[in-house]
């Protein structure tokens, strides 16, 4: 089969001619239509995450089971299916739990610890194929599908973790991003009002267009003071980082109301060390929330959301697999709208 891929850090793609992948016991192989191109794999892509070398990396896909290994009993040959980033037991206590980003005997990432969807064809344990629902037309819109997974599954699992109510002020940090722009979709979604955060004005019409009310421009502005306005001194209930910067951590805890949340999820790569004011936080009842990636149950739920058309994840750009080292020097530079993602079967 044809695959992407890495053969050392911040190198090139390689197309190349490998294997077609055979499912083991346990396991299954799936023909890939398209692989999404988030900025977590481009941390890959350039080195800022450790990965084994050799390997094909991308996790957020859409595909089809071609075939299933012994004592494999849950899914069959055509299943539509995508791909649960997290490597997970199933059985400890968090996971039990539906927690499986707590997973006590976690082994890794798709893509990263083993071969992902940069390739025609993938090969994963059986448990970690989610089955798309029948709702969903993947072979017309295999991309838009693909980066459900993270791209409306994360923010989903955010306005629940931060418990988001309808008529609270949201204000989303780095809101031009990926993730950040469907964070501005589903905080909307959830009938919040949002101010979105970004560095960059070009991406400001994007922000609106997906449900920002209010738009600070942290460039040109002290973001603290801009919401604190905006907010007629009061300050946000709640502030999700996609930066998570010592400053943009610093000026959210500062931007925060009384009993607001800040929740923390980006930062890779990044220097994040940050000094928090204790009385801040108690005098305020604030409240610092960590979170990653999203539970199985909130990736079904998010696909489940899509299904009924409530929420459409926006992909801007995609490319052939060939095409693909073009698509992430794009990503890199901050220059893709929403997501992109790459097509591969058909």
């Amino acid at each position: 089969m044809k695959a992407m891929l890495l053969t050392a850090p911040n190198t090139p793609f390689q197309l190349t001619e490998v294997p077609d992948p055979v499912a083991g016991k346990g396991e299954a192989v799936a023909r890939v239509l398209s692989c999404g191109s988030g900025l977590t794999i481009q941390h890959m892509r350039a080195g800022r995450m450790t990965v084994e070398y050799p390997r094909i990396i991308g996790h957020e896909i859409t595909a089809e089971i071609v075939e299933v290994g012994k004592g494999v009993t849950d899914l069959k040959v055509g299943d539509p299916v995508t791909a649960y980033y997290y490597l997970t037991c199933g059985t400890c206590e968090w996971c039990q739990k539906d927690r499986e980003t707590l997973c006590d005997n976690f082994t890794g990432n798709v893509g990263r610890e083993i071969d992902g969807g940069y390739a025609e064809y993938i090969k994963l344990p059986a448990k970690t194929f989610l089955k798309l629902p029948e709702a969903l037309d993947y072979k017309a819109h295999p991309a838009e599908i693909g980066v459900v997974t993270d791209a409306i599954a994360t923010p989903v699992k955010l306005i629940n973790k931060a418990r988001v109510q309808p008529g609270e002020t949201v204000a989303v940090i780095g809101a031009g991003g990926g993730l950040g722009l469907h964070m501005v979709m589903v905080a909307k979604w959830a009938k919040a009002r949002v101010i979105a955060v970004d560095v960059r004005p070009e991406k400001f019409d994007a922000c609106r267009k997906a449900g920002a009310d209010e738009i600070v421009d942290a460039a040109a502005s002290d973001m603290t003071e801009a919401v604190l306005e905006l907010t007629n001194g009061k300050g946000v209930d709640v502030i999700t980082d996609f930066v998570a910067t010592g400053k943009t951590l610093d000026t959210a805890a500062r931007a925060l109301s009384k009993g607001g949340r800040l929740a923390i999820l980006g930062g890779a790569g990044l220097d994040n060390s940050w000094a928090i004011s204790g009385n801040l936080i108690k005098a305020g009842e604030r409240e610092i929330i960590g979170s990653k990636y999203a539970t199985k149950d909130e990736v079904r739920a998010a696909l489940e959301i899509v299904a009924r058309g409530e929420l459409w994840p926006i992909v801007t750009e995609t490319c052939a697999l060939e095409d693909v080292e073009a698509l992430h020097q794009r990503v890199e530079q901050g220059l893709v709208t929403g997501r992109g993602a790459v097509l591969i079967g058909g």
